[in-house]
């Protein structure tokens, strides 16, 4: 019989941290609260111990925390958090082992995204492949093995930091494509490819191309089986996914693309349960 666990899944974000009971695969109760905006680093590690408390209960196991910034992964220290300029080296793993006398795992975002597929989506279905996140930015997590590939400090699969073009794949390949390159809403444009727009339509197609090329490189940096695509974006994926797939099919190794997949994801709440996953990544690794 599977291990039912109860963990605490951390979304940190720049304006908002929210705190989510995780039973199972299930998420039973969410705290949040608003990042407090002041210059003291304890102003903001207290906001967030409080918000852990409201969802804490004696059956938690261990804690999962998922931050916008690098992490030293042996250590827990959190550099450079996005949008909290106090906290620019803060050993945030330490403090909260300190606090609750239980197990935390933290890492960024986009590896939170990758193994919370892992343990409660697509990516359940498979054991190499890369948690894409096609939002405001662009960023990935591997999985190998089954389980979120170990670096130093938590920056592997930062794909859309890697130059392309005048700039980098972020650029082209996340939501920033549309206001960089085109001086129009993501969200509007979506609305207007829905009802057949062609300008629209011719837009997205442009977007598929640069993401196809992205995610070569990928295929020559990881090789996955899979990649499970996230994010505001992956949500207009109709739109995109001819042309997208038009660039990927001229990888120079064909036999590669035989049972190379790309799915979407479909998982809600996944930076809760992302966070949460930490904990089950770590309690399972042989």
């Amino acid at each position: 019989m599977e291990q039912i666990r109860t963990i605490i899944g951390v979304d940190l974000g720049g304006t908002n941290m929210r705190a989510g009971l995780v039973v199972g695969d299930k998420i039973q109760e969410v705290s949040s609260c608003l990042v407090p905006k002041t210059d003291v680093a304890d102003e903001v590690t207290e906001a967030l111990i409080n918000t852990i408390k409201d969802v804490l209960t004696k059956d938690v196991e261990g804690i999962g925390i998922g931050v916008p910034s690098l992490v030293k992964a042996s250590s827990g220290i959190v550099y450079d958090v996005q949008n909290i300029p106090s906290w620019n080296k803060i050993p945030l793993k330490g403090i909260l082992e300190k606090e609750f006398k239980l197990p935390v795992y933290i890492n960024n975002d986009a590896n939170c995204f990758a193994v919370g597929e892992r343990v409660y989506g697509a990516g359940q279905d498979y054991t190499d492949f890369v948690g894409l996140i096609t939002g405001t930015g662009l960023g990935g997590g591997i999985i190998k093995k089954g389980h979120l590939l170990s670096d130093q400090n938590c920056g592997a699969g930062e794909f859309g930091m890697m130059p392309y073009l005048e700039h980098d794949y972020e650029y082209y390949c996340s939501g920033q494509f549309f206001e960089n390159v085109h001086q129009v809403n993501g969200g509007e444009l979506a609305q207007r490819a829905s009802e057949g727009d062609k300008n629209a339509l011719a837009i997205f197609a442009e977007y598929g191309t640069h993401l196809g090329k992205a995610i070569k490189n990928i295929l020559f940096a990881v090789d996955p089986n899979a990649i499970v695509l996230g994010g505001s974006v992956s949500k207009s994926y109709a739109y995109y996914k001819d042309a997208m797939w038009k660039e990927i099919s001229t990888f120079p190794y064909q036999f590669v693309l035989e049972n190379f997949v790309i799915v979407p994801s479909v998982v809600k709440e996944i930076a809760i349960l992302g966070a949460a996953a930490l904990y089950v990544d770590a309690a399972t690794e042989e």
